[in-house]
């Protein structure tokens, strides 16, 4: 799957470049090795929530929707098919809903520098409106596969060690306050980060460093990064405040079974 997903824009766009199909091959091996030797390692690695379903599905999936998504729309230039004008016809009508004065799509329209080509713009609206949406819906679904299937489980063990690698429960402080605090962290930051990525691309682009989004597949690899960076955040923040509640109510219950035991006196 992370091979479809990494071959996927070229695939659907071919380039007549030579070094295109070495760099995507290359990049399609190292990506399948690394979830491979991720999954397969018995300790803890740089994946989070590795061995606690649905969170990576979920992350991966809306990752997989976005890419796919756009690369059919930006397939239709070359070859119009009735999904291709379908895709485009819904991104269009996405981008221009979300576009208004200081909404991310709006943003990441202004970013561009002066003099763009309008096409450019409007496949960027199109692109940045679609993906947005999905990463929305991608956060709503984990939303509510957490409430459906009670995640982190309770009948099943959690282990932080595995599925939190770079979280130090020995660092100091209480793990249950310092959770609250990194899980909320991630939620300001996922929603926030939307706005504030075009607004140090434009900040780049003064400095003598303008983006370039002409090629449709930098501009596939470039909008679903946008989109799907900050989802992934604020699921992370998410997450993270349910382990910190599901660490709370174990305390509670080895509380009432240890005064339990003890008895009134």
């Amino acid at each position: 799957m992370v091979i479809m997903l990494i071959v996927l824009p070229y695939a659907l766009l071919p380039s007549s470049s030579g070094n295109s199909t070495q760099i995507v091959t290359l990049v399609a091996i190292f990506g399948a090795l690394f979830t491979i030797v991720e999954y397969s390692s018995k300790s803890p690695s740089l994946v989070e929530f590795r061995d606690a379903p649905p969170f990576n599905r979920v992350r991966f999936s809306a990752l997989f929707a976005t890419v796919f998504c756009l690369a059919i729309i930006f397939r239709g230039g070359d070859a119009p098919s009735a999904m291709s004008a379908q895709f485009q016809a819904s991104g269009s009508q996405i981008g221009q809903a979300i576009d208004f004065p200081y909404s991310p799509v709006r943003l990441m329209v202004l970013m561009m520098p002066d003099g763009t080509d309008p096409e450019v713009i409007a496949r960027l609206r199109d692109a940045a409106g679609l993906s947005y949406l999905v990463a929305v819906f991608s956060v709503i679904w984990f939303v509510i596969l957490l409430r459906l299937y009670h995640w982190p489980r309770r009948t099943e063990a959690f282990n932080v060690w595995i599925n939190l690698p770079t979280f130090d429960p020995t660092a100091g402080g209480d793990v249950v306050k310092r959770l609250q605090r990194d899980g909320r962290v991630n939620i300001i930051l996922g929603f926030l980060l939307p706005f504030f990525v075009p607004a140090v691309v434009k900040m780049v682009e003064r400095l003598g460093t303008p983006i370039n989004l002409d090629n449709p597949q930098t501009l596939i690899w470039t909008v679903s990064a946008w989109a799907f960076l900050p989802a992934s955040i604020l699921m992370r923040g998410v997450a993270l405040s349910r382990v910190a509640q599901m660490i709370l109510l174990q305390r509670e219950k080895s509380h009432d079974r240890t005064a339990g035991r003890a008895g009134p006196f």
